[in-house]
């Protein structure tokens, strides 16, 4: 069972950062120390920005009654401060839990280190939106410098489970808010991105809102969706190429008859030519040609 979590999740943080322990008998890493909590800053790199209060509190609750089981990360700073690395939710619980210490690792770490080991962290945990973790792992490409194949084998999740995520913020502002307050699943997300036109997107998302529709209800009306604007796609060539035809052979019968000729034509094919005249004697001429026509 420990196996099955510990690989749900990950490779854990304790590999992520290279090895708690392992860090500690080469010295990176002080051994376990109880730390003033007034001592302790902010990590100035947290991705999170929303701690839910309710969920703090239960912490906070089990904190007081079991401790702290998972010893804090932090580096040292100049005046005999801690900045935190990692456990900014066990920190916030531990001062509602009226805590003066908490136990904590000192490691050593510049700020980028500082940078990628909050956002990893970030994304080891289970209650996190789809778009934090989305924006957690596009702020590891890009400000860590890091390629999705690198960031797949650093956080222990599949490269096409990274792209997924990462095409969420190509969601319109409101559908990404939607996913944040859970309004919508991942499930409803990930049909949702695969819908190219914005407007129909936000249309798409009004529906799953509205009608409460489960992802597979969703996932069927996209494909009808879809289907539908094929099928608008192809009748819109065919006219496009009927009404070039039927202009090219309006030219050649105005040239023949020396008058405008008018066509109509209905989306299946079928149409009349109208060969106008102004009087007797135009008409008489446009039957003449009819009778040269047909020697």
């Amino acid at each position: 069972m420990t196996m099955t979590k510990k690989n749900a999740l990950g490779r854990g943080l304790g590999a992520l950062i290279d090895g708690v322990e392992k860090e500690v008998l080469e010295r990176k890493v002080e051994p376990n120390m109880d730390i003033a909590v007034d001592s302790i800053d902010g990590n100035p790199f947290q991705p999170r920005s929303h701690f839910d209060e309710q969920s703090l509190e239960e912490l906070a609750a089990s904190i007081k009654k079991l401790g702290i089981v998972q010893p804090l990360t932090v580096r040292e700073t100049a005046g005999g401060r801690y900045q935190l690395i990692a456990g900014e939710r066990r920190l916030r619980a531990a001062r509602l839990a009226g805590l003066t210490h908490v136990p904590a690792y000192i490691r050593t770490a510049d700020d980028q280190a500082m940078l990628e080991l909050a956002l990893v962290e970030n994304i080891q945990r289970e209650d996190l939106d789809a778009m934090e973790v989305a924006i957690s792992f596009q702020r590891l490409i890009e400000e860590c410098r890091v390629t999705q194949e690198q960031l797949s084998d650093r956080v222990g999740k599949q490269r096409s489970t990274i792209s997924n995520y990462l095409r969420l913020l190509r969601l319109p502002a409101e559908i990404q808010l939607g996913i944040r307050n859970k309004s919508i699943m991942m499930g409803h997300a990930r049909t949702l991105v695969n819908i190219e036109n914005p407007k129909t997107q936000m249309d798409v998302y009004y529906r799953i809102i509205d009608g409460e529709l489960s992802v597979r209800q969703v996932e069927e009306l996209v494909r009808s969706l879809q289907s539908k604007t094929i099928k608008d796609t192809v009748k819109t060539e065919r006219k496009k190429k009927l009404n070039e035809d039927f202009k090219q052979l309006s030219e050649h019968l105005n040239r023949i008859f020396s008058t405008k000729i008018n066509f109509r034509i209905n989306e299946q094919g079928k149409g009349k030519i109208v060969i106008p005249f102004e009087n007797p004697e135009e008409m008489e001429r446009i039957l003449g040609l009819f009778d040269r026509l047909n020697y």
